[in-house]
């Protein structure tokens, strides 16, 4: 066989493997995106750009981690109880949804966590949460953990007034679906319904089981 013909004839068969092995791990390797049928949104950088550990304070006063709260899918948003009217409406549409999951079988944890660290104490937390629903946990600390915690997740918020007690809190809104093995999954809109929140999370928790 010429020489041209030869090489022509390897390069070929490379290319086939290629393809063939590129198949095969698309499908069954490890880099296999298992909630790839449930996912809307999209993140720039991919989704290992958002999350990571924090340290913060409970509503209960005791220092914990995010192992320590996330045991299993939960639902992360960034507030304060403060706030006149978007945190309470986004908060209790988590707490909605979070009960639409339980009466399908699907337990959930709803985690709000303030960024007003001056005002935000572990009392005014467990009444803001407890309204909200009896699993829904509040989490605060210092300035400097809070704002380690919100860049871990690249959630922004701003102090209009720093030092008046009535100051309101610019702030992005989204809600995060985080899992204690994977980290974060997908992220919610103001705009996302109860429902459609409920049919979103129940998907990728059924992807997330073992198969």
């Amino acid at each position: 066989m010429p020489i041209t013909a030869r090489t022509a004839a390897i390069a070929a068969t490379v290319v086939v493997a290629a393809g063939l092995a590129a198949t095969w791990f698309a499908t069954q390797g490890g880099d296999k995106d298992i909630f790839a049928q449930c996912r809307k949104g999209v993140v720039a950088g991919g989704s290992a750009a958002i999350g990571g550990p924090f340290t913060l304070v409970s509503e209960t006063g005791e220092t914990v981690t995010d192992k320590d709260v996330i045991k299993g899918p939960s639902l992360l948003y960034f507030g304060y109880t403060y706030c006149p009217d978007v945190c309470p409406l986004d908060s209790m549409r988590n707490a909605e949804a979070t009960i639409l999951l339980e009466e399908r079988g699907y337990e959930v944890t709803p985690i709000f966590i303030s960024i007003d660290s001056e005002r935000d104490t572990p009392e005014l937390l467990t009444e803001f949460t407890d309204v909200m629903h009896p699993r829904m946990l509040g989490l605060s600390g210092t300035a400097e953990q809070v704002k380690a915690a919100s860049q871990a997740y690249r959630t922004y918020y701003k102090v209009q007034n720093p030092g008046d007690p009535y100051t309101l809190i610019d702030h992005s809104t989204q809600t995060y679906l985080v899992f204690p093995e994977t980290g974060f999954a997908e992220f919610f809109n103001r705009d996302t319904t109860p429902e459609e929140m409920a049919d979103r999370v129940a998907c990728f928790v059924d992807a997330a089981k073992p198969r």
